[in-house]
């Protein structure tokens, strides 16, 4: 019985992971706002996620019961959140790629994605409660 080991489970706690990430990404951009030269980065996870989850189309799975099965389908475990670096784009004269605003609301959207994904773990985890005791 995988109650905590599950595969909604692990993508929740993959979600966690990222916003944790992309909070230290974040202030280390708003850090280095006036650094010259430095260009900001950014944590990629919510579209690998929707990728490895079929964009929504239901597919055949096959079932793993060993780690050395070859997955079938789409993947029950979480994608690994990685850091992208914007080397493209200009926003000052000194070749800075920061735009303090638009960090301060991407740094407000994260914290609030990070409280929905802890809410909901545990939420998870009080019904586990719930069915484990049998009360309320």
């Amino acid at each position: 019985m995988n109650l905590l080991n599950g595969p909604e489970f692990s993508r929740l706690q993959g979600a966690v992971n990222a916003a944790e990430m992309r909070q230290r990404v974040i202030t280390n951009n708003i850090a280095n706002v006036d650094t010259p030269k430095f260009k900001r980065s950014e944590v990629v996870f919510e579209q690998m996620l929707e990728q490895s989850m079929g964009n929504g189309i239901s597919q055949l799975t096959g079932r793993r019961n060993n780690p050395r099965h070859i997955p079938i389908g789409t993947s029950t475990s979480a994608p690994q959140a990685q850091v992208v670096t914007d080397e493209t784009s200009v926003m000052n004269n000194d070749v800075n790629n920061v735009d303090i605003d638009r960090e301060m609301s991407l740094l407000a959207k994260n914290q609030l994605n990070y409280n929905f994904y802890v809410q909901q773990m545990n939420h998870d985890v009080k019904m586990m409660r719930i069915g484990i005791e049998g009360r309320g």
